[in-house]
């Protein structure tokens, strides 16, 4: 039975659809190697030497770097929250654990900034606003969700005959999770840790409410810029950001493949 064939009208759609989402960000590379001194198009040549003044500019790289740890810290936080969350709902197996893992996909359908304004409220009595930890916290707890529905699918595809035969030969649960579980579902935990990642990498909302001078994340750094003046080196970031995401989602598909081959 042959599959269907899309018409006319839905292939225009599809393309309609496609470029509309992919034109803005097409316009950022050009933007990126304009000759003026503000955000425009090129008019008498490309240069790149916007390039150069972010590779040597010491806020630009350090908000890159803050955004980095960030980033990792809070993607460590989501992997190993998010992964035991999963696997517990996997072998309780009951009604109960279909609330909890509601409850826990919550940060993904509660506006951003409402969450933010309630971070704000409780970080202040913890002590944590403007501080590393309590970014990476609010990062962490906003990337479980990624990790709770990547692994959760890897899960679904898991055969519990395997886990049964690894009891019965002796494994303690612990051994079972280490030598049986977790490498199954190895590309599950690999995928929700890099849309963890993207997630913390771009994230601005939350920072803009509990981050302020110590915490000047990347997405800060460009939203400020935003404000205050429109240098053309914010397009060369964009530039790099779409390139890493675009590399990240590439490995995500290898890692995909290859649980789906």
């Amino acid at each position: 039975m042959g599959g269907y064939k899309a018409g006319p009208l839905a292939r225009i759609i599809a393309w309609a659809t496609v470029l509309y989402l992919i034109l803005p960000i097409t316009i950022v590379l050009p933007v990126s190697v304009t000759d003026q001194r503000f955000l425009s198009l090129p008019e008498h040549g490309i240069s790149f030497r916007h390039y150069a003044n972010l590779l040597g500019s010491e806020s630009w790289l350090n908000s890159i770097g803050q955004s980095a740890l960030i980033a990792v810290a809070s993607t460590v936080i989501a992997v190993v929250a998010g992964t035991l969350c999963a696997i517990g709902c996997w072998r309780i197996g009951r009604r109960s654990t279909e609330l909890l893992r509601a409850v826990m996909l919550l940060p993904l359908i509660i506006p951003s900034i409402v969450y933010a304004i309630g971070l704000y409220r409780y970080f202040g009595r913890l002590d944590l606003l403007d501080r590393f930890l309590g970014v990476t916290l609010a990062h962490g707890v906003t990337g479980i969700p990624y990790v709770i529905i990547t692994v959760s699918t890897a899960l679904a595809a898991f055969d519990p005959r395997l886990e049964q035969a690894a009891r019965g030969m002796g494994a303690s649960l612990g051994q079972t999770l280490r030598w049986v579980i977790l490498p199954r579902i190895f590309p599950g935990i690999a995928s929700g840790a890099i849309f963890a990642f993207i997630h913390s990498w771009d994230e601005l909302v939350m920072v803009l409410f509990i981050a302020s001078r110590q915490v000047f994340t990347l997405p800060r750094k460009i939203w400020d810029g935003i404000n205050e003046n429109l240098d053309p080196s914010m397009a060369a970031v964009a530039v790099l950001l779409i390139l890493f995401t675009i590399a990240l989602l590439a490995v995500d598909g290898m890692l995909r493949s290859r649980r789906d081959p």
